[in-house]
């Protein structure tokens, strides 16, 4: 059986997402993953690597067009990296070659996008499967295959997906020996590095079919649909938070030196920013705590009703269960009484025997 054997020299820079300018190979907008490789890569990690800290790799097929990749399926690979070594691994090309041949029997359309890894973040060999993967892309195809990370953790409140294209930046900053021999000039050299591309998650009416059938038996029936919403809006909120500590961590960096400034995502974050609204104007100032008053008074009102309807229907039980109880102590004390005559009565009918 033919296997890959790798050891990969590729620096800690070249595993991080683009942040300079860089020149693009051709351009990928947008990846689709839809359910059914979000199973795949979760059953596949629960088989090999569950409990540990190793990852699982597979390749994923479908169909790219102008741009945007949309993967509809995949499969698992054979994968294993040094815990050592971390730039020697292991990924069977034979399998791959065999598993290919037999899906294209079944979907001839299904061509190799590219490849996914559960992560949860990039790592130093990701570059290297990249190269073995794109020699398994059909000749002619004009959009390179993409890298999608599928967080499985199950704390995970965003979108699991996280997609990657491979980018060729330029570093003009590499010393090489100048015509003296000192060393004092400078030649560019060209690095691969992934940058991030816009990733979401869809599905055709028949998938959407299945997917309602299987979150049936995930639903609980018993949680209301606004304890529903209010978890809705919390972990909107947390992914938020996220989003914005990330940010942080990026603009810290960059003051810092540790990262370069990337134009095109300061401008982002300054779209971002000036979309805000302007909360300092009095006026929605006092609309918003109108708002929030109106809302807090209909949950005490609603609160208010909820208990004296409680109470209202426990009184309502105990009138019931004291009238059921009543009936019963009713003829036992009767009893009682017809017992404590005829007892009475034996007694008088004893005491006129002894007189006489």
């Amino acid at each position: 059986k033919h296997s890959t054997m790798a050891t990969t020299t590729t620096s800690s820079n070249d595993t991080t997402a683009a942040s300079s300018p860089s020149t693009p190979l051709p351009d990928v907008t947008e990846v689709t993953i839809h359910p059914l490789v979000l199973l795949s890569a979760t059953d596949h990690y629960h088989r090999v690597a569950r409990g540990t800290r190793k990852r699982a790799v597979g390749v994923l097929l479908g169909s790219s067009s102008r741009g945007t990749v949309d993967a509809t399926n995949s499969f698992a690979v054979p994968f294993e990296e040094d815990s050592k070594n971390s730039e020697v691994f292991y990924l069977d090309h034979n399998y791959l070659e065999n598993m290919l041949a037999m899906f294209r029997k079944v979907h001839a359309k299904e061509r190799v996008v590219g490849f996914y890894s559960t992560g949860p973040q990039i790592r130093s060999n990701d570059l290297r499967i990249f190269d073995l993967v794109k020699r398994f892309v059909p000749a002619g195809t004009i959009t390179p295959p993409v890298f999608v990370i599928i967080d499985v953790r199950p704390g995970r409140e965003s979108i699991p997906t996280t997609a990657y294209r491979v980018v060729e930046e330029v570093d003009s900053n590499v010393p090489t020996a100048g015509k003296g021999g000192d060393g004092s000039g400078g030649a560019a050299e060209v690095r691969k590095t992934f940058a991030h591309v816009p990733s979401l998650i869809g599905a055709m009416e028949a998938e959407e079919v299945g997917v309602e059938h299987l979150l049936r038996d995930i639903n609980d029936p018993t949680v209301s649909t606004v304890a529903n919403l209010v978890k809705a809006k919390l972990s909107g909120l947390s992914t938020l938070t996220e989003k914005l500590v990330e940010m942080k961590d990026y603009l810290t960096a960059v003051t810092e030196g540790r990262m370069k400034p990337n134009s095109e995502i300061i401008a982002n974050m300054q779209a971002i920013v000036n979309l805000l609204p302007n909360l300092n104007v009095e006026e929605l100032v006092r609309s918003m705590l109108v708002k929030n008053n109106d809302m807090h008074m209909v949950i005490y009102l609603s609160a208010l009703i909820r208990c004296v309807i409680a109470l209202h229907d426990l009184v309502l039980n105990k009138i019931a269960y004291n009238e059921e109880v009543g009936d019963g102590l009713g003829e036992v004390v009767v009893k009682a009484k017809k017992g404590e005559a005829g007892e009475e009565k034996k007694e008088d009918d004893d005491a006129k025997v002894s007189k006489k």
